[in-house]
């Protein structure tokens, strides 16, 4: 999991905070019980890494046995034909040039996932995606744009009515999928979203009036130099060749 977001009910105001990274949800864990959070139901994703990043945080803070619902709604981004293979492959592959623009670009989605990759099987008939598109239907690629497309929802239909019930909920998920709704709570531009940095394993608030529009936007916990190297170091990781 890369990033993990935490909605819940603050007096007249709805809260929401987010917080990425696996490697570090000890610390963001310690980081929400020293803030004094607790929450009445926890999502995610079906990849294994978002739900193992939220165990550790719901050990840390004193809510193991929270209910969690799953939802390949959350997962990260689909890479089509480049699931698999690392930087130094896909660069040899298709070309260093045509890696940056799929990396850097909104709606360039990467090469698809033809039946014959051999992954093909595994994503498509996964038990996991029982929630999700059938063999069929699923995607085959997703560019940024096409992951938020299949994310928003899950905020409009499942976490919206959630909080309008005034439940206190954490959300594990990844960078690409959050990054939609943070895209969707700001009102940011296809390029401001793309430049966006979610640095791993800070909190930061968002709080959000009755209408679930932000009066406070992303307020990182945590002092100010930790979250300062944590940002210019997504920021470095996004700059890479």
């Amino acid at each position: 999991m890369l990033v993990t977001p935490l909605w819940e009910d603050l007096l007249l105001n709805k809260t929401i905070d987010f917080i990425p990274g696996k490697q570090e949800a000890a610390a963001a864990g310690k980081a929400l019980k020293n803030a004094n959070y607790k929450f009445d139901v926890a999502h995610t994703s079906v990849l294994s890494r978002a739900q193992h990043t939220l165990e550790a945080i719901l050990k840390e803070i004193g809510q193991p046995d929270l209910p969690v619902q799953k939802s390949w709604r959350l997962n990260e981004r689909h890479y089509g034909g480049l699931t698999g293979l690392n930087k130094a492959e896909t660069a040899a592959k298709y070309g260093e040039e045509q890696v940056k623009i799929w990396r850097r670009s909104f709606d360039v989605p990467p090469p698809p996932m033809e039946p014959d990759h051999p992954y093909y099987d595994i994503i498509t008939k996964d038990k996991r995606y029982a929630d999700g598109p059938s063999p069929e239907e699923f995607p085959k690629f997703e560019s940024l744009k096409l992951t938020i497309e299949r994310t928003l929802p899950y905020w409009n239909d499942v976490i919206i009515p959630q909080l309008k019930e005034g439940k206190k909920i954490l959300v594990a998920a990844h960078g690409n999928s959050l990054r939609g709704i943070v895209k969707h709570l700001d009102n940011l531009s296809d390029e401001e979203i793309m430049a966006l940095n979610l640095p791993t394993g800070i909190p930061f608030v968002y709080e959000l009036d009755g209408n679930f529009k932000p009066v406070v936007s992303m307020q990182f916990l945590g002092d100010e130099e930790t979250v300062k190297k944590a940002i210019e170091a997504v920021a470095a990781q996004g700059k890479a060749k």
